[in-house]
């Protein structure tokens, strides 16, 4: 009887202590936001679910005791969609951090949401550089790339070379207005000029008006201040017009490399642009990408994609290292220890929330110097992080001590 009591209680302690071993886990909800299914899902959408579904078994396979669930919706490029998911996320999911988010009046708006509800943004896709300026916050990091950044790699690199005359056809929204904004000040700060510009609406499918207007102008550049499909398209429609015979050359301020796969190298060749990462950079990269492809249509991944598996990385690593998902100290543990990743390598994080690395500038490859799929890009030049983005005392972030 004396063994059957003991074997009871045996028996109910394990039972009672089982939600307490249950409870000792930690729980963590990622929420990948973007373009599912427009002109941006090629360079975002499933691929940067991927991205952070390795982020998260890359994690794992050393921290078995996180719980990781990834949430994922299209936010189709309408800021009150996105904000309404990422409330919905927060008020009955309990988000942790909403990751990607490109389509920079989208990603202003889940910017807001986030600091009124004390979560964070970890924002690879969008672009726009008052995200760390005038409007920074203590809830959002900007990971990947801005129009600063792409504005002093691209447009720095056209008017060293000849390109001081400038027309921009621009996407009619916050990042397209921003990248003109801030290339426009690398042109006049070297001494060129801007003829003109014109906007065009997201997603437009004919963009024949705007480049009569570019050729007009006679400028020796033709600046594209857009992105995904709109980017695609004006450049196969500018080689259509014959903008190149003419003498005019092409500036596209935002090429990714999903850009150039559907272009082609023939319709792509001699592109300049500026990315923060490229799959065939070296062995790191080429390492982790091919992981990415195996997982992923056989398809490298875009900067964009890479930046949310380095942001979330670094996010849970910071948690890991706290014990703890409060955004204010897992901000400040983000900052404090440099972020490691075979992405990026070595990158850190700024007090206006600015994640700075090397940005690279690029050329693309003629048809013949290409060894095979996906080898696209020769590399011109390394920018180094110090001085790939703004400095941090120019961008009147108003977190940054004066």
């Amino acid at each position: 009887m004396q063994g059957l009591k003991l074997g009871c209680a045996a028996l109910l302690a394990a039972l009672l202590g089982a939600p307490a071993a249950a409870e000792a886990r930690t729980a963590v909800t990622v929420g990948v936001l973007n373009d599912r299914a427009g002109p941006y899902s090629d360079l975002a959408g499933e691929g940067s679910v991927v991205a952070a579904e390795m982020a998260a078994a890359d994690f794992k396979a050393q921290n078995p005791d996180y719980d990781i669930r990834i949430l994922s919706a299209d936010h189709q490029n309408k800021p009150d969609v996105g904000a309404g998911v990422v409330r919905q996320w927060i008020d009955q999911d309990g988000l942790d951090v909403v990751l990607d988010v490109p389509f920079s009046s989208v990603a202003l708006a889940v910017h807001q949401i986030v600091r009124e509800k004390n979560r964070l943004m970890i924002n690879s896709g969008a672009g726009a550089s008052e995200i760390t300026g005038a409007l920074c916050s203590p809830n959002t990091l900007h990971w990947t790339y801005d129009t600063w950044a792409l504005a002093n790699g691209t447009g720095g690199a056209m008017v060293r070379s000849g390109g001081d005359t400038w027309f921009f056809i621009t996407a009619d929204y916050a990042f397209g207005k921003a990248l003109e904004r801030d290339v426009s000040e690398v042109v006049l700060g070297n001494g060129g000029k801007v003829l003109g510009s014109v906007k065009h609406p997201v997603a437009a499918t004919d963009y024949s008006s705007f480049l009569i207007q570019a050729q007009a102008s006679r400028a020796k550049v033709v600046g594209l201040a857009n992105a995904g499909s709109d980017t695609i398209n004006t450049i196969k429609q500018a080689a259509e017009f014959g903008v190149a015979e003419g003498g005019q050359r092409l500036a596209g301020l935002l090429v990714f490399l999903s850009d150039v796969h559907s272009l082609g190298l023939k319709v792509a060749q001699g592109l300049v642009l500026t990315e923060a990462f490229y799959w065939d950079l070296n062995d790191a990269t080429r390492a982790w990408s091919r992981r990415f492809a195996e997982r992923y249509k056989g398809r490298m991944p875009t900067m964009v994609q890479a930046g949310v598996y380095s942001g979330m990385l670094h996010y849970l690593k910071a948690v890991k290292a706290l014990g703890s998902k409060d955004t204010a100290r897992v901000v400040a543990e983000m900052r404090r220890v440099p972020a490691e990743d075979p992405v990026f390598g070595r990158s850190e994080v700024r007090a206006d929330g600015r994640v700075t690395h090397p940005m690279y500038l690029f050329e693309v490859k003629k048809p013949a110097e290409s060894r095979g799929p996906w080898d696209y890009y020769r590399l011109v030049s390394t920018i180094p992080a110090d001085q790939a983005f703004r400095p941090l005392a120019a961008g009147n972030c108003p977190l940054v001590p004066r």
